[in-house]
């Protein structure tokens, strides 16, 4: 085995192609554009909120409703990330639940890792939760970007708001899920008031339990602390960002 061999064995990243002459070999430029044209679809591809609501049912978690950014498209959406942090409105789902988890599912990036991932992962915190705390119905986000979760964890009045969203894909993965975690959300919050636990994907990825198991440990540590983001550290022994 050639050291290129050993090396694209731990690795999907595209190092040491094969060639023919001066170009890279054929087959290798093929599965370059089919990984292009496979991040541009999970950047473009409308979010299927109907299915995601009845996968998320099936669950026995209910779903509260679908709320849009403030964008009026994709395009616009990928040209202004501020309105994507702005709900355009959040009058159609509950207000002031008193439930200690919120969870919204944003399309963001990659509408493919949320169709993919977050009901699995829905049903891994669920189970790690396991009745200990109370999760408000989920909210499903358009156009959304991390920060609107602030303006809807505020609106269902929960403690603390868990934002799954599509991370931007690239040309070796174009399903990877995060999840943001802010206590005491509120509009106006920073990114250093934020956990995240990312790279989501499994098999290649983080597993759903392991990532589940890692947002309760924050969850906890951010009740007892009474905050999260920078002065919050992860406890328990799964990565997390």
């Amino acid at each position: 085995m050639s050291t290129w061999d050993r090396m694209r064995a731990v690795t999907p990243s595209r190092v040491g192609q094969p060639r023919v002459g001066e170009t890279v070999r054929i087959d290798e430029v093929l599965r370059f554009r089919a990984a292009h044209a496979a991040a541009r679809d999970a950047i473009h591809l409308p979010l299927d909120a109907d299915t995601l609501a009845e996968q998320i049912g099936a669950l026995g978690q209910d779903v509260a409703g679908v709320v849009e950014s403030r964008v009026t498209d994709r395009a616009e959406f990928l040209r202004r990330p501020d309105l994507g942090r702005e709900p355009r409105t959040v009058v159609d789902i509950p207000a002031d639940t008193g439930a200690d988890i919120g969870i919204v599912v944003a399309d963001g990036l990659s509408t493919t890792a949320v169709a993919a991932h977050a009901a699995p992962m829905i049903g891994a915190l669920k189970e790690v939760f396991d009745g200990r705390l109370v999760i408000a119905p989920v909210v499903i986000a358009r156009n959304a970007r991390i920060a609107i979760g602030d303006a809807i964890g505020d609106h269902l009045g929960v403690t603390t708001v868990l934002v799954l969203v599509g991370e931007r894909p690239g040309l070796s993965v174009d399903d990877s899920l995060g999840v943001y975690l802010t206590h005491r959300p509120r509009p106006g919050r920073r990114d250093s008031d934020r956990n995240c636990v990312s790279n989501i994907h499994p098999p290649g990825g983080l597993e759903y339990r392991a990532a589940a198991r890692t947002l309760a440990a924050l969850v906890d540590g951010a009740r007892t602390l009474g905050a999260s983001g920078v002065r919050l550290k992860d406890g328990s022994t799964s990565l997390s960002c």
